[in-house]
């Protein structure tokens, strides 16, 4: 299974007999996905306009997956009712939800959220897969070596700009004051200020706090989630065009 994305470098990782429900009930759920995150290209001015924020990516994807194949936002109620009388009523919102004939699957895009945003997501599937609400929970999110590589490819951005001061940022974004002095300290310290910003910019906006890989494969092989069905798809740096 999704063999045509874990060739162009995406990471896949199916926990707790995702792949069986997927290869056998929900063949057409594979195909989207394959379908959406095969077509991902991120120009890697987005990433500096946008600042680290959602951006025109994870609207793109959004768009895909809601309007060309129908994963739309909803919210479950659960309601506990003890002889009639309601005692407990718990509702969760999920971004992306499709019912297929063989059951429901539920997936959320977190690019860069602050990283506990995955205890939430993966405690709202396990407590949807108790209920029998959803089969199956799923994450997308940055990948290891998109992670990794970003900061090299902030430095090439600047290089390929001619960004070589803090004021050849203004056509790009307008960094802070707190944002500049950490610039200027990283461009003395790395002896290069395309590598200085590029350094200082990862870290002010995705830094190890934030949602990725690693995080999320920390928190799934705890345990977080667990019993629930997982599947788990990472975003690689070779998207990102410079």
């Amino acid at each position: 299974m999704f063999e045509s994305i874990r060739k162009k470098g995406f990471q896949v990782l199916t926990l707790h007999h995702a792949e069986a429900i997927l290869k056998h009930d929900m063949g057409t759920a594979v195909k989207e996905l394959e379908a959406v995150m095969g077509s991902i290209s991120i120009p890697i001015e987005e990433l500096v306009y946008g600042g680290g924020g959602e951006g025109e990516l994870t609207q793109r994807l959004r768009h895909s997956l809601a309007e060309t194949y129908g994963w739309e936002k909803h919210i479950f109620e659960i309601k506990k009712t003890v002889d009639g009388v309601e005692k407990e009523s718990i509702s969760h919102e999920i971004d992306h939800v499709k019912k297929f004939q063989s059951g429901t699957f539920a997936l959320e895009i977190e690019w860069n959220n602050k990283d506990p945003f995955y205890d939430r997501d993966l405690e709202n599937f396990k407590r949807l897969h108790a209920d029998g609400v959803i089969s199956i929970g799923g994450i997308i999110t940055r990948g290891e070596s998109l992670h990794k590589g970003l900061e090299k490819a902030f430095e090439a951005f600047a290089k390929k700009n001619g960004i070589d001061a803090i004021e050849k940022l203004q056509r790009f974004y307008h960094p802070t004051d707190r944002q500049k002095e950490k610039i200027r300290q990283a461009a003395k310290s790395k002896k290069s200020f395309e590598k200085g910003w590029a350094h200082a910019f990862m870290g002010d906006k995705f830094g190890e706090a934030t949602t990725h890989w690693r995080k999320l494969e920390d928190r799934v092989h705890r345990g977080v989630g667990n019993p629930c069905p997982l599947l788990l798809i990472g975003i690689p740096i070779d998207v990102v065009v410079i």
